[in-house]
C-alpha cells in the first residue's frame, strides 16, 4: 500500500500499489531526464554530470494483515528499479545509497550535502521532491557548513554520523584523504553574505535547481531565485501524486510559475470533470459529486482555458478516482494537452458562507509580498492559513515566517507595522465579493498575520513527519486543521498584525479582468 503524506487533505490515506507500478514510475523518470538532459545538456553529451538529489526515506510500516505501508516516493528509492538502473545513464546520482535508505533524517541530509559538496565540479543539477525541501536543505547547510568544510579538510567524517552503514559508505567511498584545497573553496563561498546566489556559487557547473514548485509550492519561488542567482533556472520537472504518477514539463525552461504538464496516458487512464466559472450559476462539480453523475470528457477532448478536476483510473485498482486537484488547459504541445496545476478542488478557507479556494489564497498572498515586502528585501519561507472561530465571528489567520535578503536569509527585524497591516489588507482585497460582503457586515472580523520566529516551519514539519508523514512527501500544507499542528506554529508566534480596512474587492476585481 501507498501512503500519501496527509497535508494536503488533512490526514493520511493509503492505495493499493502493485510491483508493475515500479516499472511505470522508472519509465515516468526516464522520461522526465530525457527531457531535461534535451534541453539543458544538448551541447554536452558526453560530459553529462552528476545530480545531487537529496531524498529522504523512512521505514516500513505494516497493515494488520501484514501488507507494506509506505511513501510511494520511499518504495520507489527501495526499490531495484532505482537502485539497479540509472535511467539510461541520465540520473546518476552524488548520494550513496546508504544516505538515501538512513532512518535517521539528520545523518542523511548532513551526509547527502557533504558529498554532493565533495562532488561539486561534477554536479550539473540539484534537486529534491518539492521546493520547501530544498529551502529546508539550505538553511540545514546554513548551519552546518563550517562542520562539512572541516570534514573535508581532515578527511575524517564528524561524529555526529553514527548509523554504522552510512558512515562506513562515505568514509570508504566519498573521503578519501584530507582536502583542504576544496575545503577552502568551499569555505570561501559559504562565509560570504549575504547568501543570494549560493547555489549556483556552489555547484558552478549545475544547469538547473529541479524540484516541483507548482501549487502551494509557489510560495517558495522568489526565496529559491535568490538562493540560485539569476543564471540557474528552477525546473519543476513533473506533475505527481500519491495515487499515480501523471504528467512530464516537456518545456522545462519556462518560468516556474507557469509550468505545465503533458500526461502521460500509459501511466493511468485519465478523465476530467468540468469545472464552471464562478460566475455560472451551477457548478458541474460540487465537493460531494459522484464521478459517474459528472460530465466527464477524455484527455483528447479537453478545452485550452478551462478547468478540471483530475480523475483517474489506475492499474493498481483505483476507479474513476477523484484526485481533487484543479487543472488548467494552457495550450497544446502538438496534439497534446498541456495543464497547468492550478491548487486544490477543495476548499480550503470557509467561515461563513464564502468560500476560499487554494489558488485564491496563493494568489494573494503573493500579491501582498509583491506590493509590500519584496521591495524591502522580505521573501517568505513558510506559509500557511487557518479559519479560526474560537471567538465569534471569526477570523482568518495567516501564520508567516519570513526571511530578508539583505540580512543573509535570516529573520532578524520584524517589517514595520504599517507595512505589515497593508499586507493584510490587500490579502483580503484580493478574496472575491462573497467575502467582502461578509467583512461589511461584520460577520467575520479582520484578517490577520502572525509573523513566526525562524524554524517554526520546519517544526511543523517534524510534526507531521512524527505523525507517519513522509518527510519526501511533505509539502507545506496552505491551510491546517490540526489543533495539534496550529499549536506548533501559535507557540512560536513572535508579533500579530490585523488589517485596518474593510475591503471592497478592487484587487479580486482586476484578477477576474485579466
Amino acid at each position: 500500500m501507498a501512503c500519501s503524506s496527509g497535508t494536503s487533505g488533512g490526514k493520511q490515506k493509503i492505495f493499493p500499489s502493485t510491483a508493475e507500478e515500479l516499472d511505470r514510475k522508472l519509465f515516468f523518470y526516464g522520461v522526465q531526464a530525457l527531457v531535461r538532459n534535451m534541453h539543458l545538456h544538448a551541447d554536452q553529451e558526453s560530459k553529462r554530470g552528476m545530480g545531487m538529489r537529496l531524498t529522504l526515506t523512512f521505514p516500513v510500516e505494516h497493515t494488520p494483515s501484514g501488507l507494506h505501508v509506505q511513501a510511494a516516493t520511499t518504495a520507489y528509492y527501495c526499490s531495484s528499479q532505482f537502485r539497479d538502473q540509472e535511467v539510461g545513464g541520465f540520473d546518476r546520482c552524488t548520494s550513496p545509497m546508504e544516505a538515501i535508505l538512513c532512518p535517521d533524517a539528520e545523518q542523511s541530509m548532513y551526509c547527502q550535502l557533504l558529498c554532493g559538496l565533495l562532488h561539486r565540479d561534477s554536479v550539473d543539477h540539484v534537486g529534491t521532491s518539492f521546493a520547501n525541501s530544498l529551502v529546508r536543505a539550505i538553511k540545514f547547510l546554513q548551519h552546518n557548513w563550517e562542520e562539512m568544510c572541516s570534514d573535508i579538510r581532515t578527511g575524517s567524517l564528524s561524529g555526529r554520523i553514527t548509523h554504522a552503514p552510512l558512515r562506513d559508505a562515505v568514509i570508504l567511498r566519498y573521503l578519501r584523504g584530507p582536502d583542504p584545497a576544496l575545503a577552502d573553496e568551499v569555505a570561501s563561498e559559504c562565509a560570504a553574505k549575504p547568501w543570494d546566489g549560493i547555489v549556483a556559487r556552489l555547484w558552478p557547473r549545475a544547469r538547473c535547481a529541479l524540484t516541483i514548485v507548482t501549487g502551494s509550492m509557489a510560495q517558495y519561488i522568489p526565496i529559491l531565485r535568490s538562493y540560485c542567482g539569476g543564471r540557474l533556472p528552477i525546473v519543476s520537472p513533473c506533475y505527481a501524486s500519491t495515487e499515480c504518477a501523471a504528467g512530464v514539463n516537456l518545456r522545462p525552461l519556462d518560468p516556474p510559475g507557469r509550468a505545465s504538464y503533458a500526461l502521460l496516458p500509459n501511466i493511468a487512464y485519465f478523465e476530467f470533470a468540468e469545472i464552471q466559472p464562478r460566475d455560472e450559476e451551477t457548478p458541474t462539480v460540487d465537493g460531494d459529486g459522484d464521478p459517474g453523475e459528472m460530465k466527464l470528457v477524455d484527455l483528447a477532448d479537453v478545452e485550452i482555458g478551462r478547468s478540471y478536476e483530475l480523475v483517474v483510473t489506475t492499474f493498481a485498482g483505483l476507479y474513476r478516482y477523484r484526485v481533487g486537484d484543479l487543472l488548467t488547459v494552457t495550450g497544446f504541445y502538438n496534439a497534446t494537452p498541456l495543464f497547468l496545476f492550478s491548487g486544490r478542488h477543495d476548499v480550503i478557507l470557509s467561515i461563513d458562507h464564502e468560500k476560499i479556494s487554494e489558488e485564491e489564497l496563493l494568489r494573494a498572498i503573493s500579491k501582498a509580498i509583491e506590493l509590500h515586502l519584496g521591495p524591502l528585501g522580505y521573501m517568505l519561507s513558510g506559509s500557511t492559513a487557518i479559519a479560526d472561530i474560537s471567538k465569534l465571528p471569526g477570523h482568518y489567520v495567516l501564520f508567516w515566517e519570513l526571511t530578508n535578503a539583505r540580512s543573509n536569509h535570516v529573520v532578524g527585524d520584524i517589517p514595520d507595522q504599517t507595512v505589515m497591516e497593508n499586507c493584510c489588507s490587500t490579502v483580503e482585497e484580493c478574496f472575491d465579493q462573497m467575502y467582502c460582503k461578509i467583512r461589511q457586515r461584520a460577520n467575520i472580523t479582520a484578517l490577520e498575520i502572525r509573523v513566526l520566529e525562524r524554524g517554526a516551519f520546519d517544526a511543523l514539519m517534524d510534526f507531521f513527519v512524527s505523525s507517519g508523514a513522509s518527510a519526501g512527501q511533505y509539502k507545506t500544507p496552505t491551510a491546517i486543521r490540526s489543533k495539534e499542528a496550529m499549536m506548533v506554529l501559535e507557540e512560536r508566534v513572535v508579533a500579530r498584525f490585523f488589517s485596518k480596512e474593510i475591503p471592497r474587492g478592487s484587487l479580486y476585481d482586476d484578477y477576474v479582468k485579466k
